[in-house]
């Protein structure tokens, strides 16, 4: 990997007087092109160009297994231009040498081996040292690249498949090994494809030291963990689920970072990148160190780290991790614990104007990917731009829908009734933001149990409330995300040193969840009422959301045409609702596109034969109406059939007798028994 090193030559024009000039003025946001190790080649000689920023350092040096790491063999020199970087030119090195910087601060004596900040490839944890490497990669994605805008539209079908990467599939004949990178590549594929979804989220692959903090404890972000493999094995994944059409996601943590002794705390015997205070600097929850995001040298390194990803792997879009811990001041602390702004409220001022500084340069440079917020509270404006008062986000996740919606499905749904409100509140925020509806990984860990677990009743009634829920998701406004295990109705919630149950599905109610989602998908990408207008108030209509003593729920949800309309029908009771009448917007055919209940997902197989014709009765505030079978814990999606189809294929179709009512009504352990 190395011949041997040579003598440091310094003032090589690597990192230019313009580089400076944007560094110290906090504008480079391209620092990965000029600071860490970068192979070139000067006045004929091959090796690494070596710089790290650390003003407050007395020397510092690189080490590596090309000196035996000797910490004093090649010291770096600091620049004249008072940006505190440190460089040097060391020929001879080549890809694949291991190093780290030897850093002496000008205070209290203080020494430590770092890693570079900037590094593109990392030691296999628990091994700590920094990689040379290059970002050589062919990709194949070309085509995708081109009309990703669409895919990515706030006006597109968005299904974002969540997962961890270490624990999606296992290798059970090698000690239950990850598989690679490039092992899961087809794999991942031909499941998203299978599947319908057209998104994947990875949880943070930036290398993290401790594997059970899902990546959320990162510490190198210019490099994925090498856990799975080598950096082009990474942009291998990429480059696979982009030629088959499918968009990739990254979690991205800009708020905090471990306190991992070779990582940023305390970097050059001064707090850096972090606050001195640590009432700002450091998070009693996560006992993790805070970014001082004020600082505009960190401003850089993050805003870096963002467009680095979109950059160097052709990332489609990343998921900004706790966001809310970022605006608050007070966020996860008690009085006395925290600092006021300067104008003594509990904003956070310094970070706000980072997070809008993000926002508008990623935008500026990619404007076909998306920024996604995870903010759990009612900040106003989150995904909204700049100009209108936002923080210049994308879409936001709907942290309040998902909590009050599964506050609704925990209840027996002999007692929701009395929870209504639960389940009809989101729709008065609903058009407020950007909306992704997500049941993400943290719903499924810590003791949370599995979804499934989370449905009250016997297990034919657990299934029937789980298919329900995915409906009434699907069928909500908002984009969509589930975490992986969700398509097979894990029993057990997520554990990250174990693989996904995959023998679940040789089990006919866990392949019926995962043939419904499949259908759902299909649904949602084949059907634009069910997405063009995600954030728009025309596209939703209610028909009835007051029936709160049966526990039903009625909308319609509207495409670009007039016969572009999907009428949704819920049913959260174990009772079967014969000769539900129903307001419907137009008169004809309305098809049973979908019906949760099918014997196919594991359902008693009640519905409506496939579709009805309207009737000239009067209801919700519409001239005609439809009688319908509603399926216990069951959802319908109908869709507008048009005149022409209807004359031709559907003159047979009759309204369901209304002699049948709700007396007659069967439990869902009475229809799984038949």
């Amino acid at each position: 990997m190395t011949s041997d090193p040579g003598t440091i030559i310094h003032g090589i024009p690597f990192f230019t007087e313009n580089d400076s000039y944007l560094f110290k003025e906090g504008t480079h946001f391209r620092l990965y092109e000029k600071l860490g190790a970068h192979l070139i080649e000067h006045q004929g000689q091959k090796g690494v160009h070596f710089s790290v920023w650390a003003p407050n350092a007395h020397s510092v040096f690189v080490q590596g297994d090309f000196n035996q790491w000797s910490k004093t063999a090649h010291p770096l020199g600091v620049r004249w231009d008072s940006s505190g970087i440190w460089e040097g030119f060391v020929p001879g090195l080549d890809k694949g040498c291991t190093y780290k910087y030897h850093i002496v601060s000008k205070y209290n004596n203080y020494r430590i081996d770092k890693a570079d900040p900037f590094a593109f490839y990392t030691e296999v944890p628990p091994k700590t040292a920094s990689v040379v490497w290059d970002l050589q990669y062919t990709w194949h994605d070309q085509s995708w690249m081109k009309k990703r805008q669409q895919a990515n539209s706030l006006k597109a079908p968005i299904a974002v498949y969540e997962m961890h990467f270490g624990s999606w599939r296992r290798v059970v004949e090698e000690n239950s090994r990850s598989l690679s990178y490039r092992e899961a590549a087809q794999l991942l594929v031909e499941h998203i494809q299978k599947m319908g979804f057209t998104h994947v989220e990875f949880l943070p692959l930036m290398e993290h030291p401790f594997y059970g903090s899902w990546g959320y404890q990162s510490l190198s972000y210019f490099a994925p963990t090498s856990r799975y493999g080598a950096p082009e094995d990474f942009m291998f994944l990429v480059d696979c689920l982009h030629q088959h059409d499918i968009g990739v996601i990254l979690d991205w943590v800009p708020s905090h970072f471990p306190s991992d002794a070779h990582g940023l705390v305390y970097f050059d015997g001064t707090h850096l990148f972090e606050h001195a205070d640590p009432k700002k600097g450091f998070h009693p929850d996560w006992k993790s160190y805070i970014f001082d995001h004020g600082r505009k040298e960190v401003s850089e390194f993050l805003i870096s780290s963002a467009l680095f990803w979109l950059d160097k792997y052709h990332v489609d879009g990343l998921r900004v991790d706790a966001v809310a811990s970022m605006l608050y001041l007070d966020y996860s602390r008690y009085g006395g614990e925290w600092v006021p702004n300067r104008y003594g409220g509990r904003e956070n001022l310094e970070a706000i104007d980072f997070i809008k500084a993000l926002n508008k340069t990623v935008y500026a440079s990619y404007p076909d990917v998306q920024m996604i917020a995870e903010e759990s509270t009612a900040w106003p404006a989150v995904s909204r731009p700049l100009y209108a008062g936002g923080l210049g986000f994308g879409m936001k996740w709907n942290m309040g829908w998902m909590h009050d919606v599964l506050l609704y499905f925990s209840k027996d749904p002999i007692h929701r009734k009395y929870h209504h409100n639960d389940l009809t509140f989101s729709f008065l925020y609903t058009f407020t933001e950007n909306f992704v509806l997500s049941f993400s990984h943290d719903e499924v860990v810590h003791g949370k149990g599995s979804l499934l677990s989370k449905m009250p009743g016997d297990d034919w009634q657990k299934f029937a409330n789980l298919r329900l829920l995915y409906g009434y998701m699907y069928a909500h406004p908002g984009k969509k995300l589930l975490f992986m295990g969700a398509e097979i109705a894990q029993r057990s919630e997520w554990n990250h040193d174990q693989s996904m149950d995959w023998h679940l599905l040789q089990y006919a109610p866990h392949q019926g969840v995962y043939k419904w989602l499949q259908d759902l998908n299909t649904l949602y990408r084949r059907e634009p009422a069910l997405y063009l207008h995600d954030f728009e108030t025309s596209g939703f209509r209610w028909i009835d959301g007051g029936d709160w003593q049966q526990s039903i729920i009625s909308f319609a949800r509207q495409g670009e045409n007039t016969d572009d309309k999907i009428v949704i029908v819920c049913n959260f009771t174990p009772q079967t609702r014969f000769g539900y009448r129903v307001g419907v917007p137009d008169a004809g055919l309305w098809e049973e596109a979908l019906n949760s209940d099918a014997k196919e997902y594991g359902g008693s197989g009640q519905g409506n034969m496939g579709g009805r014709k309207t009737d000239p009765i009067k209801a919700h505030g519409f001239p005609q109406s439809l009688s319908l079978t509603l399926p216990p814990l069951g959802l319908l999606f109908l869709k507008k059939v048009p005149e022409a189809i209807q004359n031709d294929e559907c003159e047979d179709v009759k309204p369901l007798d209304e002699g049948k009512n709700s007396q007659e009504n069967k439990t869902t352990s009475e229809k799984a028994k038949e």
